[in-house]
Parts: C-alpha cells; structure tokens; sequence
C-alpha cells in the first residue's frame, strides 16, 4: 500500500502534528499512575475522614472506571463531530479535572474530578487514535505505533519520578502535573485544523477505496480486536497489579525489587517498541503479534521457574519486549479493519478494551492466585500466550493476506 500521508517526508521527531499526537498518547500513563506515589501522604491528611484508606486507593483506579463507560460514546462523537475538536475539549478537560485534586477540599469531590479525569481520557485517547489512522498510513504509520509505546513508557518513567518529588514536598503537588498537557493545546488546535483541512479537500477517503465494509463486516472483527486486547491486558496486568505481591510472598523487599521489576519491564519496552517498524514492515502484523505474544509468554515462564533476581529482571524484560510489540500490532490491527469513517467507533473499542483488561486483572486472577499460587498462575498465562503466539505464526503463514497487511 503507497503511503499518502500528506507528513511522510518529514521525519515524526521534526513533524508538529505527529509530536502532539505522541506525547496526548502519554496521558493514558499519567492519567493513573502519577498520583500513586502521594497517596499514603493524601490518605494522612484526611485523619477525620474513616473511609479515607480505601478512597485514597481507589483514586488510581477511579478514571478507569469512566474511562471503560465512556470511551465507545466518545468514539461516536469522535465520528459525528470530528477527531481534533474532541481532542481538544478532551485535553482541556483532563487539564481542569486532573489539577482539580490540588484545591477540592475533600476526597468525595477529588473523587468526582477523578472520575470527570477519566472521561477526558476516554476523549482524548479515542480521538488521539483515530486521529493517527487519518494522519498516517503504510510503514509510516507503523513507526509511529513503535515510537508511540516507546514514548510511552519512557514518560511514565519520569511522570511518576517528578510526581513522587512533589509528594516529598506536599500530597497535593503531584496533582499540578495534570496541567502539563495543556502546553500542548496550540498544537492540537493545528492539529484539528489540518482534518479539517483533509475533510474540506476530501483527502479522507478510505485507503482501500474499492473495499466498502458494512456495519456487520466492521464490528464483528473490531469486536474481535477488541476481545483479544482485554484479554491480553489482562495478562500483562498481573506485572504491575502482582508483582509486589509476588517479591513479597518470596522474601524480597517488595518495595525496591518492585521498582526494579517495573523498571526492567519499561525500559527493556521503550527500547524494544523503537524496533517496532522494522519488525513489523519485514515480516509482518501477524509475525510481529506472534513474536510479541511468545517474548511475553517466555518472561512469565521465567517468572514460575524460580523467585530468583535473575529469573524476576530477565522475566520483567521479556514480558516488556513483548507487550512493546503486540501493543501497538493491536492499534494497528483496529485501524486495519476500521473503515475511514468509523475509525472514532474502532478507536473507542479498543480503548475500552485495553482499560476494561486492567479493571478486571485482579478481580479475575486474585482468585486462581489464592488457590493455585503465583507460579502455576504464571505458568498458566505462559501457556495461554504461547497458544496466542502459535496462532499467531499459523495465521501469518497460511493467510494469502499477509503481505498487504503488513502494509
């Protein structure tokens, strides 16, 4: 497939359009993890208040919530009414209700604006996502996927490093680095009017124009994207949802070999979702899903052989080289069966999905932990993603389609 993006001879490191649409990607990390490190602090300044422990913990979760209500709606309106306009207000609004924990003066209300936080995510990550299907096509798009998990990552490193020097100083601090999205409205402002642009000249045709899909022949495999992203978020969940629970059962300082699992898995994920396009425009989407399931399916393994530091980094590592790979192969499969006009819906589903797999992670897995142990539990999920992976390969091999796919 040639590549029509109006970008492509402007590499996305010096392109404005691609850099906002990288770093709104960043918010759906910030949006959970960058008050984490304020909570214990948050909780102690509330001794009055007896629901405090479990409202303190509840706010890292709470824009999940609305985020999985909230997302197929805002990929509706992402459809009606624009992708840019919805970028926009969406990052706006996280601006304004993700700073709001600075000044409200209780945890209801600071649950309220995390809940209203959660609602913006769900705009901006639908739009962002459809947004990026407009902008981008062919192997260009594909670099972008690679760069947008390496970004990813790396800003969760260092949104969850300033916000945990803030909660040094005041547990009301960290909530300000809500407000560092809105430096990038001048951008998304360009951004909205370059579709605007598209739309005006009719540059926003589908890519395949002589394939015309119908409402049944998009859902049903969205849907399946869709499943298979829950799933597999669902897995991946149980690093940063049980490994603590997991060093500490086996002797370690939970604390600190957390940090180091965590750490491992990002940076071994941001350095690896760099090699993303290359991966993927030489051998394929569905080569690239079956190496990442099978990287991820290795690190758990890893992780049941033995509590050991070597087996803990070397797993956390290869559980982020691969979900470095399948994560961005999902968004790139939910615009490959999105039709143009319906890539908000798609973007939505996915976005669903992807949070929908974090909230239940514990809920489902928690039980089988408690009755089986953390290593039949991650030898199992290593043999669950070691089936994805083979059909993965077994697809990729017998599909006369792979070779367009693969763009």
């Amino acid at each position: 497939m040639p590549d029509k993006s109006p970008l492509k001879e402007q590499p996305l490191w010096l392109d404005a359009a691609a850099i906002a649409l990288l770093l709104t990607a960043t918010l759906k990390i910030m949006a959970n993890a960058t008050i984490s490190p304020a909570l214990p602090s948050l909780e102690a300044s509330f001794p009055d208040d007896p629901a405090a422990a479990y409202l303190t913990r509840f706010l890292v979760s709470a824009p999940s919530l609305t985020v999985v209500l909230v997302a197929p709606l805002a990929g509706l309106a992402a459809d009606r009414f624009g992708r840019g306009p919805l970028l926009v207000a969406g990052v706006l609004l996280f601006a304004l209700s993700g700073s709001a924990g600075v000044y409200l003066p209780d945890l209801i209300s600071i649950l309220w604006s995390r809940l209203l936080l959660g609602i913006a995510v769900a705009m901006t990550m639908t739009a962002q996502v459809a947004l990026v299907g407009d902008l981008f096509s062919g192997s260009r798009r594909s670099a972008f996927m690679g760069w947008q998990t390496a970004v990813i990552n790396i800003f969760g490193f260092l949104f969850i490093g300033f916000a945990g020097y803030l909660a040094g100083l005041s547990p009301r601090l960290p909530f300000l680095v809500y407000l560092l999205p809105a430096l990038l409205l001048p951008l998304l402002v360009m951004v909205a009017r370059k579709e605007d642009r598209r739309a005006r000249d009719g540059q926003a045709q589908p890519e395949d124009s002589g394939v015309a899909l119908g409402l049944v022949r998009w859902v049903r495999p969205a849907a399946f994207v869709g499943l298979l992203t829950m799933v597999t978020v669902m897995l991946f969940f149980l690093m940063p949802s049980q490994l603590p629970y997991y060093l500490h059962e086996n002797g370690f300082d939970s604390a600190s070999a957390t940090a180091v699992g965590l750490g491992a898995l990002t940076l071994t994920g941001g350095v690896v979702a760099f090699t993303f396009k290359k991966v993927c425009d030489s051998f394929g989407l569905g080569a690239t899903f079956g190496l990442g399931f099978l990287l991820m399916g290795c690190g758990f393994a890893a992780l049941a052989t033995e509590a050991a530091w070597s087996f803990v980094i070397g797993g956390a590592a290869l559980v982020g080289a691969g979900y470095a790979l399948v994560q961005p192969s999902f968004l790139l499969l939910a615009l490959q069966v999105a039709p143009p006009q319906r890539r908000g819906s798609v973007s939505g589903i996915v976005t669903t999905a992807m949070f929908l797999g974090q909230v239940v992670s514990p809920l489902l897995l928690t039980p089988f932990i408690q009755a089986f142990g953390f290593a039949a539990v991650y030898f199992g999920t290593a043999l669950c993603l070691t089936v994805f992976a083979g059909t993965a390969f077994v697809t990729w091999v017998v599909s006369p389609l792979r070779h367009r796919i693969a763009g």
